[in-house]
Formats: C-alpha cells, structure tokens, sequence
C-alpha cells in the first residue's frame, strides 16, 4: 500500500476518518447554518491570535498563506537585522555528523526558519513544559546566531548536538544516520519546545452530518491545532486530503491527515530522465485497494473493492520533499536515478484538492544531497544564499553553478513559498 509519508511521530494522531457523503437529500442551507455553529464551537483563540495566522483563512481555502507567520516574524525584524554574516559558514563535522549539517544549512536558508529564530520571536513561544524545557529551541537559535554573525568562516555545533541527542536519543553517539529522518526528529523537538497546544490525551469528535470537503478540512486542521500549535506546525505542515472509492456504489469517503513531509516514489523509466511533476504523478494516482486490501464500505456495510487517491488539501509555507531513493525490499538498496526539479516556481496546481483554488508556487531554497551507498556515504548542502548558490560540505563552502543543482544525488528538497 502506498505510503502518505506523514511525519512517523504524529501519523497515529491523524487517522480520524471523516465522511464528505450522506444519506438522502442535503439542505445546504440548514448545514451550513450547523457549520458556522459549529466552527464558532471549536474555534481556539489562542490559536488564531497567536500561532501566526492558522486560522479560518487557511483551513477553509485548503491553502497555508504564509502572510500571518511572515508578519508576526517581520515584527521583529530589526532583532534580526543586527546580524551582518551572509551565512556562507560550514559547520565542523564531530564524528559522521554530515547528515545534521546539511539539514541545519538548509533550514538555515530558509528565510522563514531563520528570522523566526534570529528575531527572537520564539522566545514568546517557549513551553515551560516540554521535555526539553526549551533547551533545543534554544540550542538551535544560539547556533543560527553564530552561523550568521559575519565573526567566523567555520562553526562548531557541539552544544547544539548535545541537546539533539537528548531530545531524540538515537541520535546519542556519532553513527551515521538518515538526514531526512534526522530533519522529522528535529522539527518534531523543536515543535515540542514552542507548542502551545492542549496537554493530555488526544480527543477527536465526529464533525455534524454533510458538511462539505472544504468544511471537514477546516474541522480536521483545528482539531489538530488543538493539541498540537507551534510556528513549526504553522511554518511545514499541510493538509494530505485521501479519497476512498467503493467500485460496488461508487460511494466516497474523504480523510485529512496532516503531513510534515511528503515522500515521493522515483517512477521507474528507462531512457528518460523523470521530474518532480511525474514523481507527484505516482503519489497521486489511483491505487487499487483490493483482495486482503479491500476496506469496509460504509454504504455497502461490507468489504468492498475501493480506490484511494491523494491530493493536497493544504499548502504549508515550506514544503519538504523527501525523495525515495532508499528501498527496503529483500534488502537496503539505494536508486541513483536523476530526477529533473524546478528550482525557480514549482507549480504543484495538477495535485491540489477540488477545495484548492489558489495552489502556491515554490522557489527551491535547499537540497540535502546524499553521495555513496546504502552502507557509507556523504551528506551535503546545496542552499541559495540573496539569489546565489553555495554547496556545504560540513566546513567548506564553495560557490555552485546553478546547472549543478539538480543531481542524481538529490534527496531532501525545502521549497520555500513565493509571496
């Protein structure tokens, strides 16, 4: 069965099934009227006031603008004009380190990451709760500050590894490890640091009857907010919208499940070089769901051959892509094959939801690069820098053609929205 690729940490709190059908004839109107009711039942102040701008807005377009996150960081963009580098420094390696700096340049040159951080606007974000009591949000801004003080070409990330590996203990020692699953561990400590959400165990509630995609959508992303409400959430989760078909009744059911990243198959052609677009292709086609697969009709009351397709009900601000170059069948194998993706104005349109009527586009602003096998290899950086690109190989730094971005060693892609 084809895999969402939900972040692992949070994909058994997203699998709520929420139907977009029901029995007999529909008044709108009355539904609608039990919609408003409803939305002003759930709607969470706190949430809307200050995570950023994760309100009404985003859920019920199906789309993350990221003008709310942009002017609560741009607040205090003077903090974080007081730094003079230009970001163009390496990161020591302690010990097969290579695949937490390519990740840590990457978020560093994301505009949204690092001004959040370097203004100091988490700060009236920190959870006196977590299990880390803040220490890694902290731990991360101190190292963005040293990365973009203009005072040094190489910085070494010591403290900043100490409280990695205290908040997600796999990554205790100096074994090599996955730069993508490294990037999902970190984004969720650091959430677990600003999260201002509902403590406790988690409760979901059944929306009213025949409320439409776009209504179960915006229900689906509040009641995620409720318990899980950072600027992290706001500035890299979307909204993955799954649509089952019965082949028997041809009746639907939809399910939103957040996403943190979105891993795509490589399609296998020979001859020709694939691209992102035919990557997403293969994630959102149709799949089968049939024999031990078949799933439970809720009209027919019986298991039942069914489809399933995905599209994208929700656009976050950055949007990782993780490409799926490691295969787990028989054994770890690793596929080489290029894949051919935009840096500039990545249209994503031909894989929104019905409910999407303004897709985003994303400019590329990060590729962890992975060289070797499935036994040892390198991690480095590819990361724009004001219009220009640089390659990170743990402490050194050197210009890049943009002719060389795109390689058969691209694995973890930041786009950035457009404004």
């Amino acid at each position: 069965t084809k895999s969402s690729g939900y972040g692992s940490y949070n994909s058994s709190a997203s699998r709520s099934t929420f139907q977009s059908s029901s029995k007999g004839k529909i008044d709108h109107d009355e539904v609608e009227k039990i919609a408003q009711k409803y939305r002003k039942s759930v709607c969470i102040d706190s949430v809307i006031d200050k995570s950023g701008g994760s309100g009404s807005k985003y859920a019920s377009s199906g789309s993350a603008s990221s003008s709310g996150i942009l002017k609560s960081i741009r607040s205090g963009s003077a903090a974080a004009s007081e730094y003079k580098g230009d970001g163009l420094v390496g990161l020591k390696n302690l010990g097969n380190t290579c695949f937490m700096n390519s990740i840590i340049q990457c978020l560093s040159h994301s505009r949204i990451v690092r001004e959040y951080f370097l203004s100091r606007k988490y700060k009236e974000h920190l959870s006196g709760t977590s299990k880390m009591q803040g220490r890694l949000a902290e731990e991360f801004a101190s190292l963005l500050s040293d990365m973009w003080s203009g005072k040094s070409d190489v910085v070494t990330p010591n403290k900043f590894k100490s409280a990695v590996a205290k908040s997600a203990p796999r990554f205790v020692g100096y074994s090599q490890q996955d730069s993508q699953e490294f990037l999902r561990f970190f984004l969720e400590g650091l959430h677990e640091d600003l999260n201002r959400g509902k403590k406790g165990k988690r409760r979901m509630e059944d929306p009213p009857k025949g409320l439409t995609d776009a209504q179960l959508a915006e229900h689906r992303w509040r009641e995620y907010l409720a318990y899980d409400n950072s600027s992290i959430v706001n500035i890299f989760v979307g909204l993955l919208k799954s649509t089952l078909t019965c082949s028997a009744c041809n009746h639907k059911s939809v399910t939103f499940d957040p996403f943190w990243d979105l891993s795509l198959p490589l399609p296998r052609s020979k001859g020709s070089c694939p691209n992102l677009q035919s990557c997403f292709s293969e994630f959102t086609q149709e799949e089968i769901l049939d024999g031990e697969e078949k799933p439970t009709c809720e009209n027919c009351k019986k298991r039942q051959k069914c489809t399933k397709q995905f599209s994208i009900e929700r656009f976050p601000p950055i949007l990782v892509l993780h490409l799926k170059r490691f295969s787990e069948v028989r054994y770890r194998t690793k596929l080489s094959t290029k894949v051919d993706f935009p840096v500039d104005s990545l249209d994503l349109s031909d894989f929104a939801s019905g409910t999407e009527l303004d897709a985003p586009r994303y400019d590329l602003v990060g590729v962890s690069n992975h060289s070797g096998n499935t036994f040892s290899g390198h991690y480095i950086a590819y990361c724009r820098t004001t219009g220009r690109w640089h390659r990170f190989s743990d402490s050194s730094v050197s210009s890049l053609s943009r002719s060389d971005i795109v390689s058969p060693e691209a694995y973890v892609l930041f786009y950035e929205r457009k404004s």
